[in-house]
């Protein structure tokens, strides 16, 4: 196969644009020209007439959670524009109130809900079950850190007032005793989240699934890296293997917790490569929460909290373990890392338990790092810590500026380009990579906002690096595996506003078209 006649962004530095480039297989065999390109085809050849249009690498989403989709009993929101806020504690209990009404007893109600009803003791346990006794109820938030259930859902998750917290997370209590108030933080929620998703048959998370990488090859995504922390390991890969995605898939273990300590065991011995595209490798652990409700740990005091700078979820000693576990582990490490002062403690820890050259080899993954500020730019650096950041959680101080983030964390994306540092970028929200690359490139701090070719580097090649692929993807070169896109603009100079507009016409994967759009009948539209 061949395509010429294009504006082919390869993102390599030493030739960032080229014209044309051939297929052989599933490798890419030469680029330059399109006459040059035009000379290596045969009679067998495919040909591609790009007629102007833009090709960039395929994209490899280095941050997101799958399967997508809320399938169990009735989900209801509010609208996005008050996310961070959320509804009020009177909207939400009226609206649970008038689902319970009409709803058949033992029905799910799940929902997102903000700060107003995550901080407010009005909605806890006991009054969502004066308005909905006989219904389970979860409330969570859509950042993934915190939920509010009821009586109904703490005997579905098998939750009991006696029950230890988990390692790295927390029940609430009324104060003075053992009884539950229905408030889950942290890793005291994400297993028994878990939990509830296991209640959903596989056949219904595959659906979601495919339905996920359809609309992942018309963006011309064609690689993602999965933080698998939404269904039990078992269920994870019997999905993957059903789901047999048309694009490459990292599963990456998310271990969860229980009184006694991280559970290591319910991850050995899975399948490390569980369809054809779909691998198994890495280790998360989430070390503190978020600056939306106060938990991502800080050098400085939150404004109006005076005191109060966040925390960790582990202690120092345990994440010193998880430090030297990693330093004798195949396994690459990532860990959720939000607050300067858990960036800055990380980089210490490291820093004391191995020498510099080592931890590069590692290549220690910060998950959102948005706290690796200029002045521990340089450690980090030096370590090989590859950061991966997310451009819509910057959209949040913009939102809702009383539940921005503290001062000194507000997004460094050209400076950890600038001082050298590995740098990529994934969703960890909306999927639509042109609507992350529009926020990455208009960030609220101008300075460290990213070039459009920047941006697109680093949810190719950056992204590639970041999995320890980048002798095999992440730029279009002789060599390389043949995933692109071609796309509907030219997302380098279309005014930004257009730029979430953006998406394939062509989706390919090691050479094979895994997507193409139907000929419109417009001039200069289809191959």
């Amino acid at each position: 196969m061949i395509l010429t006649g294009g504006k082919i962004f390869t993102a390599d530095p030493a030739r960032p644009y080229v014209q044309a480039l051939a297929v052989r297989g599933e490798r890419i065999v030469a680029v330059g020209s399109t006459a040059d390109i035009a000379k290596l085809a045969g009679p067998r050849t495919r040909r591609i007439d790009l007629r102007g249009r833009t090709v960039v690498p395929g994209i490899n989403d280095a941050h997101t959670h799958l399967p997508p989709g809320h399938p169990l009993g009735l989900f209801f929101d509010f609208p996005k524009a008050e996310m961070i806020a959320g509804p009020s504690p009177a909207q939400l209990l009226d609206t649970l109130a008038a689902l319970a009404r009409r709803l058949p007893a033992g029905t799910w109600l799940e929902g997102e809900v903000g700060l107003a009803v995550l901080q407010s003791p009005l909605v806890r346990r006991a009054q969502l079950d004066r308005v909905a006794p006989n219904h389970p109820v979860l409330l969570r938030t859509p950042w993934g850190h915190g939920s509010v259930v009821n009586s109904a859902a703490l005997r579905k998750l098998r939750i009991a007032d006696g029950d230890p917290d988990p390692l790295g997370g927390s029940f609430e209590r009324q104060p003075g005793s053992r009884q539950l108030t229905g408030f889950l933080s942290e890793y005291g929620d994400w297993g028994p989240r878990r939990d509830f998703n296991n209640l959903v048959p596989d056949a219904t998370w595959v659906q979601q699934l495919q339905q996920y990488g359809a609309e992942s090859v018309r963006f011309g995504i064609t690689s993602v890296q999965d933080m698998a922390s939404d269904l039990p390991p078992a269920q994870t890969l019997r999905v993957v293997r059903a789901a047999r995605l048309p694009i490459r898939l990292r599963v990456i273990p998310f271990p969860m917790t229980t009184a006694r300590g991280i559970n290591h065991r319910e991850w050995r011995g899975v399948e490390k490569n569980p369809a054809p595209l779909a691998r198994v490798d890495g280790l998360k652990y989430i070390l503190d929460a978020t600056p939306l409700e106060g938990g991502a740990l800080m050098r400085r005091a939150y404004p109006g909290r005076p005191g109060w700078y966040g925390h960790l979820n582990f202690s120092v000693d345990t994440v010193r373990q998880m430090l030297r576990d990693a330093l004798t582990s195949p396994q690459q490490l990532m860990l959720h890392i939000s607050g300067d002062s858990t960036a800055s403690l990380v980089l210490h820890l490291m820093h004391e338990l191995a020498d510099d050259a080592t931890w590069r080899r590692k290549r220690v993954r910060f998950e959102h790092g948005d706290g690796v500020a200029a002045d521990l730019q340089p450690r980090a650096k030096a370590l090989g810590v590859v950061i991966v950041q997310n451009p819509s959680h910057f959209i949040n101080a913009a939102v809702d500026k009383q539940h921005g983030a503290p001062a000194g964390l507000h997004g460094c994306f050209r400076s950890l380009l600038e001082s050298g540092v590995p740098f990529a970028l994934g969703s960890d929200g909306p999927s639509n990579p042109y609507l992350n690359i529009l926020f990455a490139t208009t960030l609220a701090d101008p300075k460290e906002a990213l070039t459009r070719e920047q941006a697109v580097r680093a949810y190719t090649a950056g992204a590639a690096y970041a999995e320890f692929q980048e002798q095999h993807k992440g730029t279009l070169a002789p060599g390389k595996l043949a995933d692109l896109a071609v796309l509907s603009q030219d997302i380098f100079t279309v005014p930004l506003p257009a730029l979430p507009a953006t998406v394939s016409e062509l989706t390919m994967v090691g050479g094979r078209v895994v997507y193409e759009a139907q000929p419109t009948g417009k001039p200069h539209e289809g191959f």
